[in-house]
Parts: C-alpha cells; structure tokens; sequence
C-alpha cells in the first residue's frame, strides 16, 4: 500500500526531465510526458544545497573585449568577488576575445586596468578563450559521436526563406530541426560545408533552473531551437565556447546580468548532452538610470575609466555598487572586508536598480575626508600631471588636505577647490568679485592689508594671522568685512572660499602681497563665465522598474564635530564681513 501511494504521489509530479537524461525506466507509463516543473525545481534545489557542500566555490567574471568596462560588467566583478571571497573560493576572470571582428586588444588592456582601479584582484591567470578553440572543437566531436549535436546542411537561403515565413505567420523564427534526424542512407548534398547544431529537448516540457537571484525559471523547450555550435568555417560559437571554459576551469556559480537568461537554456543543453555538472547560475537585474532605462551613455559616466577620470575613489564605488540590487539591511557606508563578510545571493532583489549619482556623490565625500592627503595627492597628480606637482607640498600638508575635503565632492571638486593657491598672476576674476575690486576705498583697503602683510614677522599660521589682521581693521577704524571681501576677490578672484586666514596662510606671502597690490591697481582679468542654459523639463519615463526591496536611501551625510566648527567659524566670518 505504501507503494501505491509513492507512485500516485509520483504520477502527480513534473517528471519529463528524467525522462531526458534516460531514466524513463524508472517512471510510471501514467506520469505526463510533457509535465516537468515541479520535481525538476526541487531536485534542482536539493541538489544545489547538496553542491554547496561539496564543491568549492569558484566564480568568474567573462568579459568581451569590446570597449571599456561598463559599470555594469564592474558591478559583476564584484559580486562574483565577494562571493567567492565570503566562500573561501577562486574567483577567475576569462577574457572572451573569439569573436575577432569586434576584438580589441586595446579594450582587453581598458579592462585589466578597470579590474585593478576596482580593487577586485582574480585569481590565478587570465585565460584566454581564443587560446581554448582546439578544446571547443574537440568538444563539439565528442557531441556529433554521442549523438548530442548533428551536421546542418541547410544554406542561407533556405535559412532566409524559413524567416521569411515566420515572419509572414506572425511566430518567432526556430529552426525546425530539417538535418537533426536523418538515417544512416543520408548523402550530404554536395559543395555545402555544414554547421554543427546541438540537440536540444523536442518536447512540450521546460528548461527550469533555481535562480540564485531569480528564484525558479522556467523557458519553454519550445522556445529554444537547436543552435548553432560550431560554424561552417570550423570556428566555435560562444553558446559552446563559453560552457566548454566554465566546464574546465571548474566554475560553480555563474553570476551574470540577466540579458544572459536566454543563454542559459540553451547552454544548459550543451551542460547535459556533454553529461557535465551543472554550475549553479544567479542573474543579476541590470542596472537602469534615473528615467527607469536602461544605464547609457546619456544618463553620463557608465565606464570605470571614466569614474576615475571624474574624481571618484574606488572603495566608494565598490560601496556603491554593491548597495545596488544587494543589502545587508539598513546598513549604507561598509568596507570592503565588511562587503566579503556579509554577501550572499539572499540578499540580492530582483528588481532592476537605479543608479544614483547624488547618492554616490555622498558616498565619495565620505571617503574622501576619511582618505589619507598623500594617497589623494597621489591621484591627483596622476589626474592632473602637469599642476598639481607644482603644488605637492601644499597638497601634501594635512590642514591644506582638510581644508579641501570639506568642499569636495570628487577629487575633480577637490582639485578646483584648490585652483585658487595654484592661479598665477594676474588673477582672472569672476564679475561678482571684480565688483568688490571697484570702489576706491578697496583698492585703499588692499593696499592696506598688503603692507601689513610685507611687513608682518608673527607666526605664519592661520592662527596667528587673524588676531593680527584683526587689530589691523580696529587700529584703522574699519570692520573687518571692509578687508575681508576686497581680499578674499583679490586672493581668490571669486566671493566664495575658505576662511580669509586660511587663504592668507596657503597662498603665501609674497603672492599674497603681489595678488593684494595687482587688485588695489586694477592688474587683472575679468573671467568670462558661460551662459547658464535653461533646464528642460524633466520628461516622466514611459515605463519605470522599480526594485523589489528597494535599497534604503541615503540620509544627508552628518558632519563632523571637526568640520562643522570649521564652517560655521567660516559663515560666521562672512556674516562680520558683511
């Protein structure tokens, strides 16, 4: 009696994947051959569970060098980094350079560099999949011999006009198998040299797989025809490349973008006919923009190199992107080790991100002011070799270094706020600080303030220059506004800045002394300012995807006890001055 009820509870399942990999003798003849979800997700499950124990982790990131690395592919990177770093794995990287129409060896070197600005180390060397076309095409033998794949002999035209008949039913195109089941009498026509196509399962059934992101897939058998593996021309395609070098560098989980789901049926079908474990597969959402498409060039940066050029650190923007589509609860701000420790695909959402620049702006300024001043001099003087090595020194300095952390958002930020101690005479100044440079009396003030400074002998600190200049402005009968605004316009050519004494102190004395009598004599320039453009109105997205667990966001970034007293001493300065 238990029997019975095993096999009526049997004869209620999914069943036809056994049926595929041969074990139709264990089935009862009532269990529905075009039946296989349900069983195949829980044999599918258990054996992932089983996998995780047994196997080591290994991951790999499998770029085409095409052009730059998106931020997309580093946002890959890194996930399958910290997956295989929180398991104790490998994580390998491969170079996908078969398609030699589109190869650029120059993007292979983009990509390298990409990975390493990153601070998302591979494991072991890079392996090259052109170097592996023998090993593709050994493997293709192997499935024509065991009967997994078959010669297609049919010509473009035959392939253009089955098309052009889908396309007229109004149904996708597949290929209907015409070669895939021909006798032992069959003569190949003649002067056609065949391609080589896998077989695929010919039932109504499915392809399913347990997402590590996804959750179960399922694709129709129907929707997935019997490609192409290796060309007329002998060269192997990436459906077969691609599962030939996962196979034989032992990778476990593949963790890709989920434009990869349609592949993965199909190469799922190469994994079985070869008889090859399967990797566990995870396919991450893509990252959109802000108007809920697709990330592109027009929402801005979307390269590694270009994130670099503007400024931003790598450890933010390894926080950053791994904030998108993964959590670890309401935590924002997390190291990299932190990352490593906490990362698993649980905590991943289905729902595409939303790439944020004013969220990773907040994120970048916090490592900046967290950041070492020579390791950020070090980065600017490769972004800007030829000003700021002029400058080290004063880059270098730890109260210069504070001084700009505050004000900056980038390193690009960093570095203008910096412009104003590299600026050589004469200044160019904007209209709005010329404007303080215009009345006698300025120009009297600054000639003031000049010959104090020609002559001061006290400490050259800020410190120590304030209370100097101070009794300066009493002793004359003048508010230290009067000083203070001609000053700041002649030492900076701009009304925004630092504190004056701390102007004072890192442009120097003698520039100081010279900027001061070029303003009081007129010996400048007025900046030409660009027109600012109208801002079009923002256009609602037609459609928009919004995250499935939607990443907390980001609170205004709380100041230090530090850098608010430095601000509000500068407000309260600008507040005597006016």
């Amino acid at each position: 009696s238990s029997s019975r009820r095993f096999w009526a509870s049997v004869a209620s399942m999914e069943l036809s994947h056994l049926r595929q990999i041969g074990l139709n003798a264990c089935l009862p003849r009532s269990v529905d051959k075009a039946s296989s979800g349900k069983l195949a997700a829980a044999v599918s499950t258990a054996s992932t569970a089983s996998k995780k124990l047994v196997r080591p982790v290994v991951t790999r990131f499998a770029p085409s060098p095409t052009g730059y690395l998106h931020i997309g592919g580093g946002r890959t990177a890194l996930f399958n980094y910290l997956f295989a770093r929180h398991h104790g794995g490998k994580f390998l990287m491969r170079i996908e350079d078969t398609d030699e129409e589109r190869h650029n060896e120059s993007a292979v070197d983009a990509i390298v560099q990409g990975m390493k600005w990153l601070g998302t180390p591979h494991d072991g060397d890079i392996v090259r999949q052109r170097e592996q076309i023998a090993r593709h095409k050994e493997v293709a033998k192997q499935l024509l011999q065991s009967g997994g794949a078959y010669k297609c002999y049919c010509s473009k035209k035959e392939l253009e006009d089955m098309r052009k008949e889908a396309e007229q039913k109004k149904v996708p195109f597949r290929y209907p198998g015409t070669y895939r089941n021909v006798g032992p009498d069959f003569k190949p026509p003649p002067g056609v040299d065949p391609v080589i196509r896998i077989k695929t399962p010919d039932d109504d059934g499915v392809t399913s797989w347990v997402d590590g992101v996804m959750g179960t897939i399922e694709i129709p058998n129907k929707d997935v025809d019997d490609f192409i593996i290796l060309r007329a021309d002998g060269t192997p395609t990436y459906l077969l490349a691609v599962v030939v070098d996962d196979h034989d560098m032992g990778v476990t989980q593949v963790i890709r973008g989920s434009d990869h789901i349609g592949n993965t049926s199909r190469q799922i079908a190469v994994f079985k006919n070869m008889g090859w474990e399967l990797p566990d597969f995870a396919h991450l959402p893509l990252i959109h923009g802000p108007d809920g498409k697709k990330l592109s060039k027009r929402h801005g940066a979307t390269g590694l190199e270009e994130f670099e050029a503007k400024g931003y650190l790598p450890e933010a923007i390894r926080n950053y992107l791994a904030r998108l589509s993964w959590g670890h609860g309401d935590d924002e701000i997390f190291s990299t080790e932190q990352a490593i420790e906490w990362f698993d695909l649980s905590g991943c959402s289905k729902g595409a991100p939303c790439f944020d620049f004013d969220k990773l702006n907040v994120l970048n300024q916090h490592y900046i002011k967290q950041a070492d001043q020579n390791r950020l001099t070090d980065i600017l003087m490769k972004l800007y070799p030829k000003e700021v090595p002029l400058f080290e020194a004063k880059f270098r300095d730890p109260q210069v270094a504070e001084m700009l952390k505050v004000r900056a958002k980038t390193l690009v930020e960093y570095k203008e706020a910096a412009d104003f101690f590299m600026a050589k005479r004469p200044m160019a100044v904007l209209p709005v600080a010329a404007k303080d440079l215009s009345s006698e009396a300025a120009k009297k003030n600054l000639q003031l303030l000049a010959d104090h400074i020609e002559k001061y002998q006290g400490e050259w600190t800020p410190a120590a220059l304030e209370p100097s200049i101070k009794v300066l402005a009493s002793e004359k009968g003048l508010k230290l506004g009067e000083l203070a605004k001609p000053a700041r316009a002649a030492l900076t050519g701009s009304n925004a800045s630092p504190g004056l004494f701390e102007v004072i102190w890192v442009v120097g004395r003698d520039e100081v002394v010279g900027r001061l009598r070029d303003g009081a004599s007129g010996g400048f320039s007025i900046k030409e300012t660009a027109p600012v453009e109208a801002t079009p109105p923002e256009v609602p997205p037609e459609t928009s995807t919004k995250s499935e667990a939607p990443a907390t966001t980001f609170a205004d970034a709380p100041l230090s006890k530090a850098n608010a007293e430095q601000q509000v001493a500068s407000l309260g300065e600008e507040i005597r001055a006016m």
